[in-house]
């Protein structure tokens, strides 16, 4: 057992580094068994000397972020153990980012992990860029956000949603109502994110102007797309041929985003994923970038996070069989009678 001493210098940075009512101290406390207690200006950490070693340097990173104006919750704690744990502590200050988009609640919009920091940083500095990761790492509501401060700031004239109209394993064809109606709900998750940032009457303002689109995807066919900020969600359920024609919407003075999960792809077998695709063959590509958000960057409810690392786990022990190509027909034979 040791302990060990870190000298404060504002009291109101320790009052945000433990939480509401000593919330995120406990979590510290119980992640690596080690006991922490505020005297004065003075914080002392006893435990096993590896232990108390990851404590000072997990407070230390909170103290810096606290002392940057950044709000500090159970999530930020629990993901600067794990860069620490990883011995990516001197890290932690990049965390302090800029903000990307502040939304119609008056709520400031910023990367929460170091992979979503390089996903941000990405979109401001390539014309293309793909996000790819699992549920939860905020690939779409960062993209919105980014896409709505362009907007904001008149770097483009109008924002473009887009994404394939596919469902997953499900048939919705027998929804009553017309086309909109029908293609609606597959696109609510960007209806959802422009809401939040711009507020419902500046959505359907902008809407009605047509600064604002959100549309399926084979509507972008025949396009090009100036001046525009597209984002493409969901991408792992286009075809080889859907993204080609895509990509090759874009116009002068556009930035295109390409959201999707590899590994949950609703395409029928027989199909390839037209991201996955991309993938290969846009690396390396200059003002191209692709990047992959982890489990590590979920930002959700932290059981997401446990799902998505049981599932890698279980698809490691038991990978998927190749997909299947359908067999080449033979018409040399045929005759016309």
């Amino acid at each position: 057992m040791i302990e060990k001493t870190i000298g404060v210098d504002r009291m109101e940075h320790v009052i945000s580094v433990f939480g509401s009512f000593d919330q995120n101290l406990r979590i510290i406390e119980s992640e690596l068994e080690v006991s922490v207690v505020e005297r004065g200006d003075q914080i002392h950490i006893s435990g096993e000397a590896e232990n108390v070693m990851l404590a000072e340097e997990a407070i230390n990173g909170l103290l810096t972020l606290a002392a940057k104006g950044e709000n500090i919750d159970a999530q930020n704690v629990r993901y600067i153990l794990k860069l620490v744990r990883e011995g990516k502590q001197d890290k932690i200050g990049e965390l302090a980012g800029d903000v990307i988009c502040i939304t119609a609640k008056g709520k400031p919009i910023k990367p929460k992990t170091l992979g979503q920091k390089e996903y941000c940083d990405a979109i401001a500095n390539n014309t293309v860029t793909l996000g790819i990761g699992p549920a939860g790492t905020g690939k779409t509501y960062l993209a919105v956000a980014a896409a709505v401060a362009a907007f904001r700031s008149e770097q483009v004239n109008r924002i473009i949603l887009t994404r394939p109209a596919v469902e997953a394993g499900e048939r919705l064809g027998f929804l009553p109502g017309d086309l909109q109606s029908k293609v609606d709900p597959y696109l609510r998750p960007l209806y959802d994110a422009l809401f939040d940032m711009l507020g419902a009457d500046t959505y359907q303002k902008y809407l009605e102007r047509g600064n604002i689109e959100v549309a399926p995807l084979a509507y972008m066919r025949g396009r090009t797309l100036d001046d525009s900020f597209i984002i493409l969600d969901e991408a792992q359920n286009t075809s080889r041929e859907q993204m080609k024609m895509f990509l090759t919407r874009i116009g002068f003075g556009s930035k295109v985003v390409i959201t999707g999960d590899i590994t949950q792809i609703d395409l029928p077998e027989d199909k390839t994923s037209g991201l996955k695709v991309a993938m290969k063959v846009l690396d390396g590509i200059d003002d191209i970038a692709i990047c992959t958000l982890t489990g590590a960057d979920v930002v959700r409810h932290r059981l997401v996070q446990k799902i998505i690392e049981a599932y890698e786990v279980f698809e490691k022990k038991n990978p998927q069989p190749e997909e299947k190509k359908p067999p080449l027909r033979n018409y040399g034979s045929y005759r016309r009678k």
